[in-house]
């Protein structure tokens, strides 16, 4: 039987047996399709439906390239928000067909590509596996998570540090404490170093935060996306004790309360969730 469809009749079966708390483990526990492989069958089934939509039309539409390129990435992206994909792939979708049209008009070199690519690759790296956007912290939740510290000193991780930002103004602000990046995307890891290069008390270390014990750190803090949160959750527990805290930016974990929310006053509206863990 196929997997998936052995998990949601073992998930029918334990609601049925009053046991909802095992069926949504069963489901946090499924493993996720690779957002790449969605998009590839997006951007499959937006060209067959493209092309059957020209076909239908072509009595009175010639379709130019380009034209066609944007319906492509209208069904494309369609086809994305059908399958349940966040946001951001859906303008990926929509995008992909129409940019590659307009490269290729432009004659652009061959090594432009290239370096286009090695660069997104050394920003991003494997956004694909991680489902974790590069997302940075801005000045004004640094002032935040600066205020909301604990009195004494304390061990602080960022996971997912980006470019070092967020820890360089709590550094400053805190020089008492100790403050531990994680990044697995070399180039952003690379500008962690940088910019908290000489800071006595700051430690960035290139690699996989999953890897890294919790259980070492005061406070915790993380801005990555909805999906790996019940992940983060798990982790958290199984390895922070005595009343640690946990802080998420934006991304709330399912299914728990907060020990408080902050909502900051920037353009984003940017939302702090504060755990209690242990």
């Amino acid at each position: 039987m196929d997997s998936g469809k052995y998990c949601a009749s073992a998930k029918t079966l334990l609601y049925r047996a009053g046991r909802p708390d095992l069926a949504s483990r069963i489901m946090h526990d499924m493993p996720a399709a690779s957002p790449l492989r969605t998009a590839l069958l997006a951007q499959i089934a937006g060209t067959l439906m493209a092309f059957s939509l020209i076909w239908l039309l072509r009595s009175f539409w010639s379709a130019p390239i380009l034209q066609a390129a944007v319906l492509q990435g209208l069904c494309a992206a369609f086809v994305s928000w059908r399958l349940g994909t966040p946001r951001w792939w859906w303008l990926i979708n929509l995008l992909f067909m129409p940019l590659i049209v307009l490269a290729l008009a432009l004659q652009i070199a061959p090594g432009w590509y290239l370096l286009a690519f090695v660069l997104t690759l050394m920003v991003f790296w494997r956004t694909d596996k991680s489902r974790v956007p590069l997302y940075l912290s801005n000045a004004d939740t640094a002032t935040a998570v600066a205020r909301l510290l604990p009195d004494q000193a304390c061990a602080f991780i960022d996971l997912g540090c980006g470019d070092g930002h967020l820890l360089q103004r709590l550094s400053n602000a805190r020089p008492d404490c100790c403050f531990t990046g994680i990044e697995h995307a070399p180039l952003p890891w690379l500008l962690a170093k940088l910019r908290n290069a000489g800071k006595s008390n700051v430690s960035i270390h290139y690699g996989d935060f999953w890897q890294q014990d919790l259980g070492e750190f005061d406070v915790v803090y993380a801005f990555l996306s909805p999906t790996p949160m019940p992940q983060l959750a798990a982790k958290a527990e199984a390895e922070m004790v005595g009343g640690k805290l946990l802080i998420s930016n934006s991304f709330p974990i399912p299914d728990r309360e907060t020990e408080a929310v902050i909502e900051l006053q920037d353009r984003r509206k940017t939302q702090l969730f504060f755990y209690k863990i242990g």
